[in-house]
């Protein structure tokens, strides 16, 4: 969707790609910080000092402006939304909405330019290497969608009641629908309402930790 040749792409094997999310072009981060569009994409570990253990970390952020949206935000392996470990105010928009912390969990992440999307979603565990007793961040690629399109202009205020309702179409290079996982369908869905909502400023999928969501 952003016309690069293959060249530029980052492979679907790269460990930078696991961590910290889609491979951008200068051009487009540029056109991303211009409309003033703050997304987070990388995990990282920290330890609790006083749980003793340590445990994943990921920031739920992103928004949209008419032309433009990136997000991302981490579910459960099994596709159901994280409690926050707190949400996040702030008087900017399209920017950080809430942080999570898990033991394993799994990254969803979108761009959109105008109709046209990228999908991303990796799963994220600890993983302790030998002779260490610090864990790094084990990943892996569970689904890579390239130049999905939309079906309709979620971002306008005519089409919101769609949002929630919808996802990309993505293709396989010989014109063949590409099913996307069955567990994560409605997660892609609240990403696909994160990307066309216009100067976003609360969560679409962190649900507060006070029973209503899943604990760690």
């Amino acid at each position: 969707m952003t016309n690069l040749p293959k060249s530029k792409r980052q492979p679907s094997s790269s460990p930078s790609y696991d961590l910290h999310g889609l491979a951008l072009p200068a051009t487009a981060l540029k056109a991303l910080q211009k409309r003033g569009i703050y997304c987070v994409p990388g995990v990282s570990v920290e330890h609790q000092h006083l749980a003793k253990r340590y445990v994943l970390r990921g920031v739920e952020s992103g928004g949209a402006v008419v032309d433009m949206g990136r997000a991302c935000a981490f579910f459960t392996p099994q596709g159901k939304p994280l409690p926050w470990l707190q949400s996040i105010d702030s008087i900017a928009v399209n920017g950080r909405h809430a942080i999570v912390l898990a033991g394993s969990l799994v990254r969803i992440e979108m761009l959109r330019v105008i109709r046209t999307c990228e999908l991303a979603i990796t799963l994220h565990t600890l993983s302790v290497p030998s002779g260490r007793t610090r864990p790094e961040v084990s990943s892996k690629i569970l689904f890579r969608g390239s130049d999905g399109t939309l079906p309709v202009d979620l971002w306008q205020e005519r089409h919101k009641p769609l949002r929630g309702q919808l996802t990309p179409i993505f293709y396989s290079r010989a014109g063949e629908i590409v099913g996307l996982p069955e567990q994560f369908e409605a997660a892609i869905k609240k990403m696909t309402a994160a990307v066309c909502c216009i100067g976003c400023r609360h969560t679409h999928v962190a649900v507060p930790s006070d029973g209503s969501g899943v604990r760690i």
